[in-house]
C-alpha cells in the first residue's frame, strides 16, 4: 500500500505557478518521490505535521518546485557555464543542476525539530541552599 503524497498539484500549483498537463504528470511522481523522502530522512515528520499542519506539504512543494526549476533553467544538465561576449563575460553556476529531489538543511531542522535531544543538568548530591 502505497501512502498519499503530502500535497497534490494544485497545492504545488498555488505555491507556485500553473502548469501544463506535461508539467502535472511529472509534478505528481515528483510529488509522490518527494512524499517518501522525507517519509524516509525524517522519521519525526508525523510529530511535525501534528505541531505545525502543513508543514510537510509546505516542504514537499518546495523541494518539487527546486526540481522542477532546473529542468526549466538547465535542460542540458550543465553544473557551470561561462559565456564571453567582446569585453563581456557570463557565468552561472547552478544550484540544482540534475533537478534532484532533496531536503534543505532548513526543511530538515523543521521537520526533526520534536525529535532533537536537548541538554541538561542534574545535580546528584548537596543542596544548593
Amino acid at each position: 500500500m502505497t501512502a498519499e503524497p503530502f500535497a497534490k498539484v494544485a497545492d504545488l500549483e498555488q505555491a507556485w505557478r500553473q502548469l501544463d498537463q506535461t508539467e502535472q504528470a511529472r509534478a505528481e511522481r515528483l510529488l509522490a518521490a518527494a512524499s517518501r523522502k522525507i517519509r524516509l530522512q525524517c522519521p519525526s515528520w508525523r510529530s511535525a505535521e501534528t505541531a505545525e499542519p502543513g508543514v510537510c506539504k509546505d516542504i514537499c512543494c518546495a523541494m518539487v518546485k527546486r526540481a522542477m526549476l532546473a529542468d526549466e533553467s538547465n535542460p542540458e544538465g550543465w553544473s557551470q557555464g561561462t559565456r564571453t561576449t567582446g569585453p563581456f563575460t557570463d557565468s552561472w553556476t547552478y544550484a540544482n543542476p540534475n533537478g534532484d529531489l532533496y531536503l534543505t538543511g532548513s526543511e530538515l531542522d523543521d521537520l526533526n525539530a520534536l525529535s532533537t535531544s536537548r541538554m541538561f543538568t542534574v545535580r546528584m548530591i548537596g543542596d544548593d541552599t
